[in-house]
């Protein structure tokens, strides 16, 4: 029966939609939810804090709603509450603690629907301070000591650490306020103990003050190692040494922990044991004679050490070599000597000396003292010196002999020398120790002497030549070796000389005056020096050269094929070899009119010319006959002007008189001197018959035509009728 009312339920509430509408009469929204932290937001530690969440929520109707509360600290929900009241959740920090100290956030759920607050920090201040407990304060060497370090009402993770003499020791991280360390004492005296804390909130951490100051007294232990070594003074080399580590005071050894005995020479362990150790050696003096004898109980350690001095029976032997430098092949000795010998001990012939390797291509000619030839190559020798069963060694000397130098070569840096230029010779031997002094010969005559010290150098000379042959006088001498006179000699200098080219010639062909149009152009660049020469022609605004070309000798041309007007231009040529280019002068040349069409032109102006001599001379043929025509038809009847009766009625008692005007045309004639310019005109009378005449052919008049020669006089001008002449009645 209770199970029914409760499934009732939980099937309705599955039905309806989550957070918005609870049955027909009820919705709600979550308008706001805030976090607030009390008293304050930074407190002192033991102050009782309370996390308070708020949240305004808007509902209708008379139920309450179901209300789930999460506080967060930093991403860590550290409270849950499930409530149905609208009351603010609270969630108390009492006595809180640095480990309470972070971001607080705070969220509602209700059925489904979420809202969260913004975060507010809290931050505790103060740590309590540590305390320190020790089981023991006065303990032996080697005995175990526990401390203890505690964080009294401290949460959280914590970070524990010991120090012992303000150094530390050991560190720990618990999540608890106390932590256990374990001690051991290795040294004598007395030792101060405190321990500090830190608490972890991640990315902070917090450290407290020190704790309590404990102080340690630590005895030693009676228990001591003994070394005892024989002889004891006066000591020299080849002397049996016989030593002992022992154990002094073993009864009063309070540990219960093994015990092990160690004797030693410097890094060299040269036995151990439990109680006793014994040791014999021969006494060396090269060798460091300190010996160690050590007691290792637990990790308690004593250590006894003592040195022995000792006395050489001979110094370490040392090798020299006669002469210091030496040539391949050459004599030489090795000398072997020992320079201190104790004489208390042994006599200086009781001392013998050999060669190491032994005897290799040297012969002992008295004691110490080895002889013979040099080697081809670099040896190593070592020189050992033995006395009462001691054997000493010298350093190892390197004969290193020097290679005669080579015949030198020589020649010209860069293959090349140019003619009244400086330039460098190289002097080289393939063979040869340094340092290689290098002489420069003109013709067996030292110039100039330098000295190589090293294979990347060279030996240059700078010199300069002014004529072709002077190159062969070049000679080179090399000297590595001062006992010898002839010293090898180069060959004569065999190098290309190269002479620098002179200004070039331009030549034109044909002459400048002849070239026409059609023509065949050669322009022709020569100069003096050495060959290979490179020729370039120019033309002025041309930005590439027209021809250029390579050639062993020292001339070439370019020839232009059917001239054009458009080859006309300023032209100029480069030469070039490998000392120097030069340029020549500028020619300008002028492309003329090709003959035929000068021929041509001359032609039409001809034609043209004839042509308007022609119609100039039947212009004035056509002319003088007009003029005949008229002077013969002066006399003929004027027909009456029917239209003028009153003219016609007046009767003149003078006579009718026409003037004509007479042309006299220019002579074509050329060589004849030519008449006056202009029109003369010569006015002849003419009388007409009275009126009443009964025949006009009665009257008779003449009209007369004259050419005027040149020596005639020019006729006057006439300017108006005044000027005409008077008629003859």
């Amino acid at each position: 029966m209770v199970l029914l009312p409760l499934l009732t339920s939980m099937l309705l509430s599955s039905y309806f939609h989550p957070g918005s509408v609870v049955d027909a009469q009820r919705s709600f929204t979550i308008r706001n939810i805030t976090l607030s932290v009390e008293p304050s937001a930074e407190v002192p530690r033991g102050t009782n804090v309370t996390i308070r969440c708020t949240a305004v929520v808007s509902s209708s109707g008379q139920e309450p709603l179901n209300r789930k509360y999460s506080i967060y600290q930093g991403s860590n929900n550290i409270y849950t509450k499930n409530t149905i009241t609208s009351e603010d959740l609270l969630y108390l920090l009492p006595d809180a603690r640095v480990s309470n100290t972070g971001k607080y956030k705070c969220a509602i759920n209700i059925e489904g629907k979420n809202m969260q607050s913004d975060a507010t920090k809290l931050t505790v201040t103060g740590l309590s301070k540590p305390t320190l407990h020790l089981n023991k304060g006065v303990v032996s060497e080697g005995e175990d000591v526990t401390a203890r370090c505690t964080a009294p009402g401290e949460t959280g993770f914590i970070f524990f650490i010991l120090d012992v003499d303000s150094k530390i020791i050991e560190e720990k991280l618990v999540n608890s306020t106390e932590v256990e360390f374990k001690l051991r004492f290795s040294s004598v005296g007395y030792h101060k103990v405190h321990c500090t804390y830190s608490v972890l909130m991640m990315p902070d951490s917090f450290k407290s003050e020190e704790s309590n100051t404990i102080t340690v007294s630590v005895k030693e232990m009676s228990i001591t190692p003994v070394l005892e070594i024989y002889p004891q003074s006066r000591i020299y080399e080849g002397d049996v040494l016989s030593i002992t580590c022992t154990i002094r005071n073993m009864a009063f050894n309070p540990s219960t922990a093994p015990i092990y005995l160690y004797l030693s020479q410097g890094t060299r362990l040269l036995s151990s044991g439990d109680t006793k150790v014994n040791y014999s050696t021969v006494a060396l003096a090269e060798d460091p004679m300190d010996f160690e004898c050590r007691l290792e109980i637990g990790t308690v350690a004593k250590v006894t050490t003592k040195m022995v001095p000792v006395t050489e029976l001979f110094s370490t032997p040392t090798i020299t070599m006669s002469p210091t430098v030496v040539f391949q092949r050459e004599d030489m000795s090795l000398t072997c000597n020992s320079e201190k010998v104790a004489s208390e001990r042994i006599n200086r012939e009781n001392v013998t000396y050999s060669l190491e390797p032994p005897n290799f291509l040297l012969t002992s000619t008295k004691p110490g003292v080895f002889s013979g030839k040099t080697m081809m190559y670099e040896f190593n020798y070592t020189c050992v010196a033995q006395a009462k069963g001691i054997t000493k060694y010298s350093a190892t000397l390197s004969v290193k002999p020097k290679v005669l130098v080579s015949i030198p070569k020589i020649s010209v840096v860069q293959g090349r020398a140019v003619l009244g230029e400086p330039f460098e010779i190289l002097c080289h031997s393939d063979i040869g120790s340094y340092p290689i002094n290098y002489t420069l010969l003109w013709d067996y005559e030292p110039l100039n002497t330098t000295t190589v010290w090293l294979p990347k150098e060279q030996a240059r000379f700078k010199v300069t030549i002014r004529r072709p042959e002077e190159i062969n006088k070049f000679m080179c001498e090399a000297k590595n070796n001062l006992k010898i006179t002839q010293d090898p000699l180069s060959k004569r200098l065999n190098a290309t000389v190269i002479v620098p080219l002179t200004e070039p010639t331009l030549t034109i062909l044909p002459e400048l005056a002849e070239v026409s149009e059609g023509d065949q152009l050669y322009l022709i660049c020569g100069t003096k020096g050495s060959p290979p020469v490179t020729f370039k022609f120019y033309r002025v605004g041309d930005e590439q050269p027209k021809f250029t070309t390579t050639s062993n000798i020292n001339h070439t041309h370019y020839r232009v094929n059917e001239l054009t007007k458009g080859h006309g231009g300023t032209y100029y040529c480069e030469a070039i070899n490998q000392a120097n280019n030069v340029f020549s002068e500028r020619v300008t040349v002028e492309v003329q009119m090709a003959l035929w069409k000068k021929a041509l032109i001359g032609g039409i102006c001809l034609v043209v010319l004839s042509l308007l001599v022609l119609g100039c001379v039947l212009y004035f043929k056509s002319k003088r006959a007009r003029v005949v025509r008229t002077a013969v038809s002066v006399w003929s009847e004027r027909p009456p002007d029917a239209g003028n009766d009153e003219v016609s009625s007046v009767v003149s008692n003078e006579p009718d008189v026409e003037y004509t005007e007479v042309v006299h045309p220019q002579p074509l004639d050329t060589v004849r001197a030519p008449l006056r310019k202009g029109t003369d005109t010569v006015y002849s009378e003419l009388k007409n018959p009275p009126h009443g005449a009964a025949d006009l052919n009665d009257y008779q008049g003449s009209v007369e035509y004259v050419e005027r020669p040149e020596a005639f006089p020019p006729y006057p001008e006439v300017n108006n009728y005044q000027d005409l002449p008077v008629p003859v009645e």
